[in-house]
């Protein structure tokens, strides 16, 4: 083998390595995330900090990427291909071939070489590799790519220049960030894939879902309706009311006069029992405290924000026309983000969602319209409606105990009634008809 073949191969190897070196640089950081650098370099990872300024900078150091892939690919194939066709011309010369047919398998025989080398070595195993490990690539080849940027400047920025200069031709503002905030709807699929990878536990996952929906509650979705309001009347007799707090077994009650559109203020029964163990009982007046009032309307982030700020932990919600429609509690607020809290008074109380078996589930007339939207992959909607017993209301007018109305892949039957209030109805999903 002649010095020349050998150095020939010996570029070609450094050639391939550099074309993957870039590559991998290129998807590498455009692959990772700006807020795992910025928690590397809480931890005082240097890497990292280098590696923000790449990606800081992104398409300035995008283009070092790809002029390095295309000079040394221009090259690569400039010197590969005569080196490799030289190391096949004793090949073919073997089976008696005429000078121009050697040379003309051999040089055909180097370009699918190189090719095949390059795209493979080159390009498409570092680029998977750099996807798969976007964060230590970017950390390895933070410092390489730096000088190699400075190195190039000059004609990276005359390249940038003149590809923002056609970009804007198309009216588009040329942009540097390396990625843009988060939708909604891409942080719950980031989320879904995260806890599908193993990444975040179920909890978790049901805990910043109850989060996102969070904000788009309304106090009247999960309030206490008026016709379940429990309240004490300031006109009535102390012993009216110590029977109320013993049967009730609540914390906290609204007081009202004359009716419960007249809400006054509330009570604190500890206020009560301190003074009556120490024998100090005063007049009913005196234990009343203020109460919040705000429209049903009210998200429910804001009214937990005015709750806190005014140190008060019951609300009552009033409709267009001034009158009492519910109440809310703090608990009831918090219960939206981690689910149900029941407590030691709680045992007698039925869970608003029973499983009885694989296809019916037992749900409370008061359930959300939206959760079981999402329970049972339903799209029901209705205007001005926010619980799945309000809805069958509107669906059937003459609604009755037995009461069975089909949607979609579901049938819901009214299994109890209070009044003109529906509240239990059994849900049976049914398997969709398999097409022949």
């Amino acid at each position: 083998m002649h010095l020349t073949s050998t150095i020939g191969l010996i570029l070609v190897v450094l050639l391939i390595l550099l074309t993957a070196f870039f590559v991998a640089a290129e998807f590498a950081i455009v692959k990772i995330r700006t807020t795992r650098l910025n928690e590397l370099i809480k931890l005082g990872n240097k890497r990292a900090a280098a590696s923000k300024k790449i990606v800081d900078d992104l398409n300035a150091y995008l283009s070092t990427t790809q002029l390095g892939i295309s000079v040394t690919a221009l090259v690569l194939g400039w010197i590969g291909e005569p080196a490799v066709a030289h190391l096949f011309n004793p090949v073919f010369a073997l089976f008696g071939l005429n000078d121009t047919l050697v040379h003309t398998l051999s040089v055909l025989t180097g370009f699918f070489f190189i090719t095949f080398s390059s795209v493979v070595l080159g390009e498409l195993a570092p680029k998977g590799i750099a996807i798969q490990k976007a964060e230590q690539i970017t950390l390895a080849i933070a410092y390489p790519l730096i000088w190699t940027h400075r190195l190039l400047f000059p004609f990276v920025w005359l390249l940038n220049t003149l590809s923002n200069g056609v970009i804007r031709l198309f009216g588009i503002r040329p942009e540097d960030q390396h990625d843009s905030a988060l939708t909604e709807g891409e942080l719950r699929l980031t989320l879904a894939d995260s806890f599908k990878s193993g990444e975040i536990s179920q909890g978790e996952m049901r805990y910043m879902t109850r989060i996102f929906d969070f904000d788009d509650r309304t106090a009247r979705e999960i309030m206490v309706p008026r016709t379940e309001l429990v309240c004490m009347y300031k006109e009535d007799p102390l012993e009216q009311w110590l029977q109320t707090l013993h049967d009730e077994k609540y914390t906290r009650f609204p007081v009202v006069e004359e009716d419960k559109d007249h809400v006054v203020g509330m009570i604190n029964i500890k206020d009560m029992f301190t003074d009556v163990l120490n024998k100090d009982l005063k007049p009913m007046i005196h234990y009343i405290r203020p109460i919040l009032s705000v429209l049903e309307t009210t998200p429910i982030r804001v009214l937990l924000e005015q709750m806190q700020k005014e140190s008060i932990h019951m609300a009552i919600l009033t409709d267009e026309y001034g009158g009492t429609s519910g109440l809310v509690t703090i608990e009831d607020i918090v219960e939206e983000i981690v689910g149900e809290i029941r407590d030691e008074y709680d045992d007698g109380e039925e869970p608003m969602i029973q499983s009885i078996d694989a296809e019916k589930t037992l749900v409370d007339g008061k359930l959300l319209i939206a959760h079981v939207n999402q329970l049972f992959k339903t799209a029901i909607e209705e205007e001005g409606i926010d619980t799945i017993g309000g809805w069958i209301m509107v669906e059937i007018p003459n609604v009755k105990v037995g009461s069975t109305l089909h949607y979609g892949q579901a049938t819901f039957e009214v299994r109890e009634m209070e009044a003109h209030q529906i509240r239990k109805i059994m849900i049976t999903r049914h398997k969709p008809i398999a097409k022949r």
